[in-house]
C-alpha cells in the first residue's frame, strides 16, 4: 500500500471540526471536488454508513465507514471507483487537540495501484501530487467551514 497525508492546524476546538466532519453525508459542504453525495444508508451516520461521492470530473466512488470516532476522527474504505487505477484505497481523518483550543487534522489516503510496479510508479509520483492537492483543498476548505460557523464558502 502506498500512503500519503495531509495535516493542517485549524483554529477551533476538536469538537468544533467534529461538528462538519461528522455531517458524513454532507462532505460536498466543504470538499471543493466533490460535486454532490448520494446517501446510501439510513439512520445515524457512524460505522457501516456509505455515501457516493460525484465529483466535478463526473466520476464516483462509493465510502464506507469503517472507524468512528466521536471527536477523533473516522476510516473509511472506498470502492465502486473504476475511473481510479486502484485496486484499493481507504481514508482517513483524524482530529488531535491543540493547545489554545486549537485542533490538527490529518487527513491520510492509503491505496494500492493497478497497473504492477508501472501503477506502483505512477501512484509514488503522478497519484501523490493529485491526492496532496486534493487533500489540501479538502482541508482548506474543512478550515474554512469550520471558522466560518458551518457557513458555505
Amino acid at each position: 500500500m502506498i500512503h500519503h497525508e495531509r495535516s493542517r492546524d485549524i483554529d477551533a476546538r476538536p469538537e468544533a471540526v467534529w461538528a462538519v466532519l461528522s455531517r458524513f453525508m454532507h462532505i460536498d459542504e466543504f470538499a471543493p471536488q466533490v460535486k454532490s453525495v448520494d446517501t446510501l444508508t439510513n439512520g445515524e451516520d457512524g460505522i457501516g454508513s456509505k455515501r457516493r461521492c460525484h465529483f466535478e470530473n463526473d466520476t464516483s466512488l462509493v465510502e464506507e465507514v469503517t472507524n468512528w470516532q466521536v471527536n477523533r476522527g473516522y476510516s473509511v474504505e472506498l470502492s465502486d471507483m473504476a475511473a481510479m487505477p486502484l485496486h484499493e484505497a481507504h481514508a482517513a481523518i483524524a482530529i488531535e487537540p491543540l493547545a489554545n483550543d486549537k485542533s490538527r487534522v490529518i487527513w491520510s489516503m492509503d491505496y494500492r495501484m493497478k497497473y504492477g510496479p508501472f501503477g506502483w510508479l505512477m501512484g509514488q509520483t503522478l497519484m501523490k501530487a493529485m491526492m496532496g492537492r486534493i487533500l489540501d483543498a479538502n482541508l482548506e476548505g474543512l478550515a474554512h467551514r469550520v471558522n466560518s460557523g458551518g457557513q458555505p464558502a
